[in-house]
């Protein structure tokens, strides 16, 4: 259902058939109230392909249209504070996820635009290259009752973590908007490894010094086969001279199009497994590879088209290196260093992993480079509520703050009590809960070269997979839930942490913290399983830490006491798994509790402490 405004009756009208003109912008001017007349003009030129196939592609740049007169008109007085959108609106149907991914960080331009740059011709050229080495479409009339999906332009600077230009991207896309579930495509979703997994990875990989290499497939959605029968339109710019009228079948997937993540992961899901890799059970995102018992293993941890590879074997490293070369157009961007938004840094004791670059965008967009620095991400004890009586703020920034803040969490753990905290009242937010998102990016500003360090092989650490888990208990003023939390480390660096609210109401801390170390337990149980399979030894059980001896009790007595009968079934997962041997249950002291820093807001010093126990140090050489 959609809202649309009518200019010439000033009205507000409901409908669900609506239809985007993403070829059109709307634009306001302050002469005149009378409507104007909307012309669609065709920019599109022509490439001189079937002469000569081999010819390189050449891009005919549109020429200035005669200009007619148009009538200007002014937008309702009720509209003027709205920012208007000119292209790729949403409909109902839409993947807002996708489409929003798709054109993060996307360079406003339009074909015309960007035709007229040098740059931008230069990137649309290699695009069209590397669509017609890959072989991706073959020109056809379009078969009946088949609607043609439309292409566009995408234009992206692509940046080096210092921020200079790497290079000008241009990529041609599908149009979303024409795409619709069932009617041609089904499944289109991609394995992806989980960002645990390549924190787990690159854990081992710096305890064991193996190498850490990083791969990029160019085009990799280029590269997958359709099995459906697609048809888009000849590409703005790229018209084939003679065959104006005709179409294009796909024969490969193209940006933009739904099917093609899922294509382009079975295509190199089939390679891998072609030359010798195995795929992870638990985590269909990693390959695995034994080459034999003196030269080790490689693995794979694959993020769509970005590839991270490490193993023991540096000779085998660089063979399927070569192999991927051969198979596909890759980039070899050498050791890893920008992965997925995150940094790495190497040092005599470690590899360190932070969000430097990313955390100062943030701060930027929010105004906020100049702010004064917190030692903290929360004031000690704070306790928000609906605050109904405030002001109310800016929903939208507040929003996207959050949203900044959750991808921050991924190397920085010891925020993420503070942000799971003030998401809880994104329906309704006020002054205070703006001032506890701020105090969060003051913190940041305050810690920018603070990361996560992955240690070298140390006689003092463990490479056994630790866990810990806490509660607060009615840590939430409003409903009087409680807050779980846990941690796990391996080889001294943290690997995958949770701060969350509980479901149910707690009747005491013992069932508080028995709900957090049941939700601490199904983590423990995948990542061992993992942990199995990558053939990683971490001894016969893995240790649990509580600082609650009741809770310790109630997991390990399998009697129904009158105290806990009221406790759901589910939460008694951990029963089982410590009766069968997966989990040892191990009381530890408050002060030792690593958990502790993600269920409530901490004094600085102990906020401190806890924060370099969890692995979190300024990577700022000589700190």
């Amino acid at each position: 259902m959609c809202k649309l405004y009518n200019p010439t009756n000033s009205q507000v009208v409901l409908s669900r058939g609506v239809l985007f003109d993403e070829s059109g912008a709307w634009t306001w001017s302050q002469d005149k109230t009378t409507p104007t007349t909307r012309m669609n003009l065709d920019w599109e030129g022509s490439v001189h392909t079937n002469a000569n196939e081999n010819a390189e592609p050449e891009i005919h740049t549109p020429q200035e249209p005669e200009q007619r007169p148009r009538r200007q008109r002014n937008p309702s007085s009720r509209l003027r504070d709205f920012q208007m959108y000119s292209d790729d609106a949403i409909n109902a149907d839409g993947d807002l996820v996708q489409h929003m991914a798709l054109l993060a960080d996307a360079e406003s331009l339009s074909f015309e635009e960007a035709a007229s740059s040098s740059v931008w011709r230069d990137a649309m050229l290699d695009e069209i290259k590397s669509i017609k080495k890959n072989e991706t479409w073959e020109l056809a009339t379009l078969p009946p009752q088949k609607t043609p999906i439309d292409v566009k332009w995408i234009y992206k600077v692509k940046l080096k973590p210092d921020g200079s230009i790497a290079k000008h991207k241009a990529r041609l896309v599908a149009k979303e908007l024409m795409q619709k579930e069932g009617i041609g495509y089904s499944e289109v979703f991609p394995h992806v490894a989980r960002l645990v997994t390549v924190r787990l990875m690159i854990a081992l990989a710096s305890w064991k010094r193996w190498n850490l290499c990083q791969l990029d497939v160019k085009s990799a959605f280029l590269n997958g086969p359709l099995e459906e029968v697609v048809i888009v339109n000849q590409p703005p710019g790229f018209i084939n001279k003679g065959n104006e009228s005709n179409m294009l079948r796909l024969k490969k997937a193209l940006y933009g199009l739904k099917h093609a993540p899922r294509a382009w992961n079975k295509r190199i899901d089939k390679f891998l497994t072609e030359v010798g890799f195995q795929k992870c059970s638990v985590e269909y995102g990693v390959y695995m590879k034994a080459i034999d018992q003196n030269c080790g293993s490689l693995f794979i941890c694959l993020y769509v088209d970005d590839l991270l590879i490490t193993g023991s074997n540096p000779r085998g490293i660089e063979d399927l290196k070569e192999s991927l070369k051969g198979e596909f157009e890759m980039t070899d961007l050498g050791k890893l260093s920008y992965f997925l938004g995150l940094e790495f840094q190497y040092t005599n004791n470690g590899v360190s992993m932070n969000q430097k670059k990313y955390i100062l965008e943030v701060l930027n967009k929010f105004n906020m480079t100049d702010c004064n620095a917190s030692e903290t991400p929360a004031e000690m004890n704070l306790k928000l509520d609906k605050c109904s009586d405030e002001a109310m703020v800016d929903a939208t920034q507040f929003r996207q703050i959050v949203g900044n803040l959750r991808y921050v969490c991924h190397t920085r753990p010891e925020i993420s009590h503070s942000v799971g905290m003030i998401r809880r009242f994104m329906s309704d937010l006020r002054h205070s809960h703006m001032v506890a998102a701020k105090r969060i990016l003051r913190y940041l500003k305050g810690t920018l070269d603070f990361g996560i360090i992955f240690p070298h092989q140390d006689a003092k650490l463990s490479s056994h997979l630790m866990a810990y888990s806490d509660s607060d208990w009615c840590g939430d003023i409003v409903d009087m839930k409680s807050t779980k939390g846990y941690i796990f480390m391996v080889a001294g660096a943290p690997i995958s942490w949770c701060s969350q609210k509980e479901r149910v109401v707690a009747l005491s801390t013992c069932e508080a913290e028995y709900i957090a170390a049941c939700a601490a337990s199904c983590q423990t149980i995948w990542l061992s399983s993992l942990l199995l399979e990558l053939g990683v030894e971490h001894g016969d059980m893995v240790e649990l830490f509580i600082d609650s001896k009741f809770a310790i009790d109630l997991a390990k007595n399998p009697v129904s006491h009158g105290r806990c009968k009221h406790i759901k079934t589910r939460y008694y997962y951990i029963r089982q798994q410590v009766e069968e041997g997966m989990i040892k249950l191990t009381h530890c002291k408050s002060e030792l509790q690593l958990a502790d820093i993600m269920t409530k807001p901490l004094k600085v010093d102990r906020f401190k402490d806890l924060r370099k126990k969890i692995g979190i140090h300024c990577l700022k050489s000589g700190s």
